[in-house]
């Protein structure tokens, strides 16, 4: 059975233009036409750089510009739903359209005019529309390529995170409250259901910091009645205000993964009390989540922990391109993640 790829629903098909990654690929790719075009003339390469120099000066004002306002058409796209093939349109006029205003500005000028002595206008129109066309066509197939990792990443993390024992030790500990604290039974069911609803979303989803920390208390709250005082917790979330965690968003379960695999590597080796520290701070507008564990010598850390990293870097890939970056640091007694991503998506 084939399967058939597709952007979801929701998702613009017009290019995340305000993404460094996207707008360093936009001008890399569309000077790289430019110097193979100038090359293929046969002119000396001092003429051809110094003829790439003064084209580049129209060239990337076209590409800035164009950039700009398609990041403002998607931001517009995700609050006001607009047809796929109306976004794949935009993408070829606003280009097409940058570039008359740009020519019919610079023209009033007698240096515009020296140093573009043979400009073809028509050129540059079919040009940019195509390499728009070209652009918009590259970044939705490669949206479309990572669709398919992006499945393989939720159904792994699914596995990983929806463990049986976690399952059957979460509600071990429900019926074992049943009797003797009725009300505490029904707020680990409570807290499971809740897990298990947000677990079966789609991993594109964003969602508030606010909401991601309350998802993780509540897994946090089911272990802490199993592994009791073995698990300590040290939270460092005092740089941040109660607005600052609602605005701030962040990819839905990005970091209860992360601390499940704490708490399995961790906690769980452990014979005595063990602290996980969560520290989360805001630069500008970046954000950064550190989560620190301790490490057993008899507890090696499994090929399981690798893959849920690897998982959570491939959605940061696709959600944010080079503008966010999961690192690990290693030592003796500790294990430290990190993470850095932008404040709003």
């Amino acid at each position: 059975m084939t399967t058939v790829l597709s952007v979801p629903k929701n998702e613009p098909v017009i290019p995340d233009c305000c993404n460094i990654g996207v707008i360093f690929r936009v001008l890399a790719g569309v000077s790289m036409v430019v110097l193979l075009g100038l090359a293929s003339r046969g002119d000396g390469w001092a003429l051809i750089l110094e003829n790439f120099i003064e084209a580049s000066m129209l060239i990337e004002a076209i590409c800035l510009l164009s950039l700009f306002l398609l990041c403002a058409c998607r931001r517009y796209v995700y609050s006001h739903a607009s047809p796929a093939w109306l976004q794949r349109l935009a993408c070829v006029l606003i280009p097409t359209a940058v570039s008359i205003f740009l020519l019919t500005f610079f023209g009033q000028f007698e240096w515009f005019s020296l140093a573009f002595p043979r400009l073809n206008a028509g050129f540059i129109l079919i040009f940019t529309g195509v390499s728009g066309f070209c652009l918009q066509q590259y970044f939705e197939l490669r949206t479309r390529a990572f669709s398919p990792a992006l499945g393989e990443a939720r159904l792994q993390a699914l596995q990983a995170r929806i463990r049986p024992h976690f399952l059957f030790n979460s509600l071990n500990t429900a019926l074992s409250l049943i009797r003797k604290d009725p009300r505490r039974a029904e707020s680990v069911i409570e807290d499971l259901s809740d897990l298990f609803r947000v677990l079966m979303r789609d991993t594109r989803t964003m969602t508030s910091l606010h909401d991601e920390l309350h998802l993780c208390r509540q897994y946090l709250a089911i272990e802490s009645l199993r592994l009791g005082e073995r698990l300590q917790l040290a939270w460092n979330t005092e740089q941040l205000t109660d607005e600052d965690m609602r605005q701030i968003q962040i990819p839905a379960l990005l970091l209860q993964p992360i601390l499940e695999n704490a708490v399995h590597y961790g906690v769980e080796p452990s014979s005595g009390a063990a602290t996980i520290f969560i520290d989360i701070q805001k630069g500008l507008d970046k954000i950064e989540i550190r989560v620190r564990n301790p490490v057993h010598q008899d507890a090696r850390l499994s090929s399981g922990n690798q893959m849920a990293l690897d998982n959570i870097r491939q959605r940061l890939k696709l959600l944010y391109d080079v503008e966010a970056q999961l690192s690990i640091r290693k030592s003796d007694d500790s294990f430290e993640v990190i993470l850095h991503f932008p404040a709003q998506r």
